[in-house]
């Protein structure tokens, strides 16, 4: 096996910068960069590793705050992102869409489209062509271990969107494909599908929640939302994430601290 993981960690958004190395030819690239990025950026120097390119999955800053730092270590570097995305920041150099192939050394990454979280989301699925595994998906804001990503953040879409990205796109994979989020701990398709509430209520493996309560929507001058809170769990945060279902049958993700009892 010659494709090698390594992440760093930002301590107060708790997301993850990853180092994909291919350890047959010493060619490196980035699939996120929020700061800090400093030992992933020793780890190329030390190691004498050839940074070939930069994918960002979303243009949110705590996924590409360290974007600046890595191109004034490693000039040039091409920068890939979303066409919708990537009008939102600075530094990409070229443009990459859902289905287009890419590669790092030898390891083939798919660009696939995962709209919900933001417009332009982008999911990247590594693998070692040949090998037989299934890879490792690199799934941004769209699906955590034990919770999935929000539709209410700057450029999001919807919550039809997001909840055909989990299960369509990333639970649709094999079973022991390996998620790499964009926050917290690694997990396996498997596991999600066997383990995170959110999955589990879509296909009907849990009851839906039927309490009244309002959803306190920042900028909302009309006091809150009336609706039926759907599901209620825990966020990769150790806050909370409640799907809501509004009057008119629409549903949404919204974090916890927005419900209170109607």
């Amino acid at each position: 096996m010659s494709m090698r993981v390594i992440s760093q960690r930002n301590d107060e958004y708790r997301s993850n910068s990853y180092l994909v190395i291919d350890t047959e030819t010493g060619h490196a690239g980035f699939i996120d960069c929020g700061d800090p990025v400093d030992h992933l950026l020793a780890v190329i120097a030390s190691e004498g590793l050839t940074l070939e390119r930069v994918l960002l999955t979303h243009h949110h800053g705590d996924h590409i705050t360290g974007l600046g730092h890595i191109l004034e270590a490693y000039p040039g570097t091409p920068v890939h992102a979303h066409p919708a995305e990537s009008n939102e920041m600075m530094g990409v150099s070229q443009t990459i869409e859902p289905g287009d192939l890419t590669g790092i050394g030898n390891i083939e990454i798919v660009a696939l489209g995962s709209p919900g979280h933001t417009a332009g989301m982008l999911n990247f699925l590594v693998r070692e062509p040949g090998d037989g595994r299934p890879g490792e998906i690199f799934t941004g804001d769209t699906l955590f271990k034990g919770s999935v990503g929000g539709v209410r953040g700057p450029g999001h879409t919807t919550f039809a969107d997001l909840r055909h990205s989990v299960t369509d796109v990333i639970l649709a994979l094999p079973h022991d494909t390996v998620i790499q989020p964009g926050h917290e701990e690694p997990t396996t398709v498997g596991a999600e599908l066997h383990d995170n509430p959110f999955p589990r209520l879509w296909r009907g493996d849990l009851a839906e929640g039927t309490d009244p309560v309002v959803v306190d929507i920042p900028g909302d001058e009309d006091g809150g939302r009336l609706a039926t809170l759907v599901l209620w769990a825990t966020d990769y945060d150790s806050g909370h994430k409640a799907q809501v279902r509004y009057a008119d049958g629409t549903d949404d993700l919204v974090p916890g601290s927005w419900i209170r009892p109607a």
